[in-house]
């Protein structure tokens, strides 16, 4: 499927998707505190400066210098002035593999509007347009809402990868899911260039 072709997400009235900005640390910092005990049992172990303005902007302005890069993408849910939500695209891959990795979160009053949906095909979409071949996610194994949202989405389960990632204090099992934007050959690479092997 082209990236022309490609279906955008509807979102609800009132909400919108948009890139992270410079100047969003503000409205991240109030939602994750405001989500703090929602997200925190699929969330690595927070310092307490995260929470803050100061950290928040921290981390934006290093995500921001990894999407100018090329090696990340960056959105925010909005509704209003809120921040609701978040999906991003990780560990962008190019070369043999030209994958990424989304991940995504909806603050815990705006849950069951189909704004996980949106977001993770808002991501898939994004990732066309960059060219990649593949996105996968991983969740934990008891997280039966977000699997439900990839496979929704046009997620397969392609396999269990045991004690995954450090989430919540401990090593966490993760079902592993991915879906294939589309089949085109990648373009010859010119030489000299190398590539993933080699």
């Amino acid at each position: 499927m082209s990236p022309e072709e490609q279906p955008r997400p509807v979102l609800p009235t009132g909400y919108t998707i948009r890139a992270l900005r410079a100047d969003d640390a503000p409205a991240m910092a109030a939602a994750y505190l405001r989500n703090r005990d929602h997200l925190e049992q699929w969330d690595p172990t927070r310092d307490p400066s995260f929470y803050t303005v100061a950290g928040q902007q921290d981390a934006i302005d290093r995500q921001l210098s990894l999407v100018h890069g090329g090696l990340l993408g960056a959105w925010v849910v909005v509704c209003g002035e809120e921040i609701v939500g978040r999906a991003n695209l990780n560990n962008v891959i190019r070369g043999v593999l030209c994958s990424a990795a989304v991940g995504y979160w909806v603050d815990h009053d705006h849950l069951r509007r189909g704004l996980a949906s949106a977001a993770v095909e808002h991501a898939c979409a994004e990732a066309l347009d960059m060219g990649l071949h593949r996105v996968e996610a991983g969740t934990m194994v008891h997280n039966l809402a977000s699997q439900r949202v990839l496979l929704r989405a046009g997620f397969e389960q392609y396999g269990m990868a045991p004690r995954f990632l450090f989430i919540a204090g401990g090593w966490q099992d993760h079902n592993l899911y991915q879906r294939i934007l589309h089949d085109d050959p990648l373009p010859v690479a010119p030489a000299g260039t190398g590539g993933a092997g080699g």
